[in-house]
């Protein structure tokens, strides 16, 4: 979980910096397009079973528009018009919307603690929204967040399905239609395919995307969601870390303290599963379902 939140904490820099290369739209369609093809390759290399019904197909299609097509152009769209911090922190308001429905869905038991975990990271998160801008930015970067939740609960109820085929082919599907709207709106592409946005791309497609949204899906399957979230509070720190060391951005009294208060959200929620002075290393995830919940589909990763 820590390098995964580290690998999603840097992507905001690198679609920053992407933007001045390429359209907005079309640079979200060839970061899906790119994860999707080295998974693909992966799954190809290693002769993983495809689904075999239809309603599976139909179920990866769904994902595929929820959890990158909507996603990634809420995402990009928050980005270029927040600052990377901001966006970082409104874009991974998951653990806030997850819990809830993880107690609908899966039966994961909702503490007081945890209640009170989402409360004051909530209250981080509109602390850094209303100073940051506020507006179109923070409203797309919030439903990027809701998108990722809707996806990681409909990958969790995904039975059946090799899950590296379902990474595949969901990053696939999602970046065809995105590229699809891309033309549309954007029209040709008009990409400057600089060595910095080859980098860029490579980084976002291979690390921040492909590997990033394998693990999150492996772990998503055989840990509590309750369990798992809280770790993404890191990635929008990794955002703000970065936009002041590489971008020289200036996070006002109201950013520091909406961070604190999300910081403190986490720390509550850890400590909720006992391990919050044991380190990362040692967040330890089950090999069978997760206690409370109902069985997952098996894991072929």
């Amino acid at each position: 979980m820590l390098w995964i939140t580290v690998a999603l904490g840097g992507c905001f820099l690198a679609v920053r910096w992407g933007l001045r290369d390429a359209p907005l739209l079309w640079f979200a369609a060839l970061r899906a397009l790119a994860g999707g093809v080295a998974l693909a390759a992966v799954a190809v290399a290693q002769r993983r079973p495809l689904p075999r019904s239809a309603g599976s197909w139909g179920s990866i299609g769904a994902l595929g528009l929820v959890n990158v097509s909507l996603a990634f152009a809420a995402m990009f769209a928050g980005i270029a018009g927040l600052a990377t911090g901001t966006a970082a922190v409104l874009a991974n308001a998951q653990p806030l919307l997850i819990l809830l429905p993880a107690w609908w869905l899966y039966g994961e038991r909702l503490t007081a603690r945890a209640g009170i975990a989402l409360a004051v990271g909530f209250g981080g998160l509109l602390v850094v929204a209303v100073p940051g801008g506020g507006g179109s930015g923070a409203g797309l970067s919030l439903l990027s967040a809701l998108a990722v939740t809707a996806g990681t609960l409909m990958m969790r109820r995904l039975g059946g399905v090799d899950v590296v085929v379902a990474s595949a082919a969901h990053l696939l599907i999602g970046g065809a239609v995105l590229a699809g709207v891309a033309a549309a709106v954007e029209g040709a592409p008009h990409i400057a395919w600089t060595p910095r946005f080859a980098a860029v791309l490579a980084f976002l497609g291979l690390v921040a995307t492909a590997a990033t949204t394998l693990a999150w899906f492996v772990e998503t399957r055989r840990c509590p969601l309750s369990s798992l979230t809280p770790w993404m509070f890191l990635v929008p720190v990794v955002g703000l870390v970065i936009g002041v060391i590489v971008l020289g951005e200036h996070p006002g009294a109201w950013t520091v303290t909406g961070v604190a208060l999300v910081l403190l959200s986490m720390r509550v929620a850890l400590t909720h599963h006992g391990i919050a002075g044991a380190g990362p290393g040692h967040l330890h995830a089950a090999d069978g379902p997760p206690p409370g919940t109902r069985p997952a589909a098996p894991v072929n990763a």
